[in-house]
């Protein structure tokens, strides 16, 4: 049985491991668009969700639901829903490597009253991989997590891309800094 789970911890690891070597999305990129290989979820477990893409997007990535910045960064996002929306922006999707149960405590957790801004369970990292956006977090969070990022695309084409050099940081992510650049 050891064995077993150990086989299978190797096997999830090298998979971790081969995504995470895919390269950082660009702007220019088309986005990829969830499929049966690139599964997200926002309301159920077993009910897999596909993404908007027309009109102007943003994507935000962050490493984990409940984490300190991660619950500093999306409630600024949250309260300006309107002023992104005047800016030309349609859908803003919150995306994390945690499950959906997650997800959603955290959504509820944050925008008690409700909030446009949906929020978007890629539990296996799979959709992040497919961005490179994955990183190892193993040390703190448990195994591979998304960079903490940005990107504002428009029908599905990638505009531009802003992405923490440190995970923990809220910089070029916060959201004055991705306000001020649309």
């Amino acid at each position: 049985m050891a064995s077993a789970i150990a086989a299978a911890a190797q096997a999830a690891h090298s998979v971790a491991a081969s995504v995470l070597s895919v390269a950082q999305i660009k702007p220019g990129a088309t986005l990829p668009k969830p499929s049966s290989s690139l599964v997200l979820k926002e309301n159920a477990a077993d009910e897999p969700v596909d993404l908007d893409l027309s009109g102007k997007i943003l994507i935000i990535g962050v490493p984990g639901a409940f984490t300190g910045t991660c619950s500093r960064q999306i409630p600024d996002y949250i309260r300006k829903f309107d002023e992104f929306q005047a800016k030309g922006v349609k859908n803003i999707y919150v995306v994390s490597v945690n499950d959906v149960f997650v997800m959603k405590a955290w959504k509820e957790n944050l925008a008690p009253e409700g909030t446009k801004i949906r929020f978007i369970a890629d539990d296996k990292g799979a959709y992040t991989g497919a961005l490179g956006m994955l990183f190892d977090a193993t040390p703190r969070l448990g195994g591979p997590r998304s960079k903490r990022y940005v990107i504002v695309a428009e029908d599905g084409t990638v505009n531009s891309v802003a992405v923490e050099d440190i995970p923990s940081d809220l910089t070029v992510t916060g959201m004055e800094a991705v306000l001020a650049t649309l």
